[in-house]
């Protein structure tokens, strides 16, 4: 348990206010914990924010530190220019994209400009695909992911959904969130194939740069030949800087031109354009975090699949869905980790397809994994005994190892005689 400069334990001085939780279908910001959590909440270990651990560097953070009085002072240039700078690092034909304050921004010009009668979604996803068109009227398909199939999405079942109901525009988000599910650039660009008659098709790729299944999983280059396939990217979630809100799209020269007219001139602040003007000499440094951070995501799931009382899902994103067994409330252990261990997660009992019993965890190094298992077992002790043990079957992690490129490894949890001892409170 961390301690402040005074002494005082970190679960004595903190006071969270588990209403923050139930006032938005999203997680609290950091701010508002801060704000609303009292004292100590600035030491809380984040497993809930999709973050990377590893980048920017902390010399990269000097960096801008030193510039912070000019960056805060003086205006940004125009959204073309920075866009323009971000095509050259990522070797995109400038033409093809358009750069937004945050990619949420991007998705609601998308349902103003192009979805015009209703789009299916599958769910569950992240919440702004199905929340933002409801929001302005639109009739909103949704397409259950199975939890029988680890909801994983079936290419065929979700045209064929989309033929039923007559959909004019659809969404697929690759990884997936929450359960960061991910299907093979084929597969995805059959899909776009099938339905090139809809308004439009997004393929939303904010965590794609942490998939190691395959060596180019992106389908942006794609997606810029076709007349209704738009590719969203999320510079925040990969460089783990979601305050600074980048994202972008890429698109055909047409779709992108008309929502770079929709979106303001300078709707891009001096804080993302001087990341993008250092990520250039800084590429290396990032390929190298998301070789980090995929170890990590392994050795994260394989630690968690050792507790019998989690279920945990194979993910290609930077964060693991597991599942509580039954009996154990999401809430209660979100609120137990917060208040006496220091540790937020992400409980998705507010998610369309989910229950209070899937967590969504943030893949981080190996000591902070270390924590969250403590405080897990923790509230284990307080809340019951040890469940019997399942079926083999059962207790089997399915994750892809960076060693073995996409051979899926099974990792069999130990024996219930194996397993460590729990450790005295």
């Amino acid at each position: 348990m961390r301690h402040s400069a005074d002494g005082r334990r970190a679960d004595e001085r903190r006071g969270a206010d588990e209403r923050l939780f139930q006032q938005t279908a999203h997680s609290p910001s950091y701010f508002e914990l801060a704000r609303r959590g009292g004292e100590g909440s600035e030491q809380v270990l984040d497993f809930c924010i999709p973050c990377n651990p590893y980048f920017p560097t902390p010399r990269m953070f000097e960096q801008l530190a030193g510039r912070l009085e000019s960056i805060l002072k003086f205006y940004p240039s125009d959204a073309d220019t920075i866009a323009g700078q971000l095509a050259r690092v990522l070797r995109l034909n400038p033409a093809t994209i358009a750069m937004s304050n945050g990619s949420t921004e991007l998705i609601t010009w998308m349902d103003h400009l192009w979805v015009t009668e209703s789009i299916a979604v599958p769910v569950p996803t992240f919440g702004r695909w199905t929340d933002q068109p409801l929001e302005t009227g639109k009739r909103v398909d949704m397409l259950p992911l199975l939890e029988s199939d680890a909801f994983e999405l079936d290419v065929d079942r979700y045209v064929a959904f989309i033929r039923s109901r007559g959909s004019r525009a659809a969404v697929l988000c690759n990884p997936n969130n929450p359960d960061g599910g991910y299907l093979p650039s084929r597969e995805v660009l059959r899909f776009v194939d099938e339905l090139s008659d809809l308004d439009l098709v997004v393929i939303d790729e904010s965590f794609i740069d942490f998939v190691d299944a395959e060596h180019a999983p992106s389908v942006a280059a794609e997606a810029a030949l076709r007349p209704n396939v738009v590719v969203l990217k999320s510079l925040g979630k990969n460089f783990g800087l979601h305050g600074i809100r980048f994202g972008y799209l890429v698109a055909n020269p047409g779709l992108a031109a008309r929502m770079r007219r929709a979106l303001p001139k300078w709707n891009l602040n001096a804080l993302a354009e001087a990341v993008v003007f250092m990520l250039d000499e800084h590429l290396a440094e990032y390929r190298e975090s998301l070789r980090l951070l995929r170890r990590d995501r392994f050795a994260m799931g394989v630690e968690l699949a050792r507790m019998p009382e989690l279920s945990v899902f194979s993910s290609q994103a930077n964060f693991l869905l597991v599942k509580l067994a039954d009996g154990i409330d999401g809430s209660e252990l979100r609120d137990h980790l917060l208040s006496r261990h220091g540790i937020l997660v992400r409980e998705c009992g507010n998610k369309l397809g989910m229950s209070n019993q899937f967590l969504r965890l943030v893949v981080r190094p190996a000591q902070d994994v270390a924590g969250l298992v403590e405080g897990i077992r923790d509230f284990l002790a307080y809340r019951r005994p040890s469940p019997e043990p399942r079926d083999p079957a059962s207790l089997i992690l399915r994750s892809i190892s960076p060693d073995t490129g996409d051979r899926l490894r099974e990792i069999p949890r130990p024996r219930p005689e194996l397993r460590p001892t729990r450790r005295p409170n």
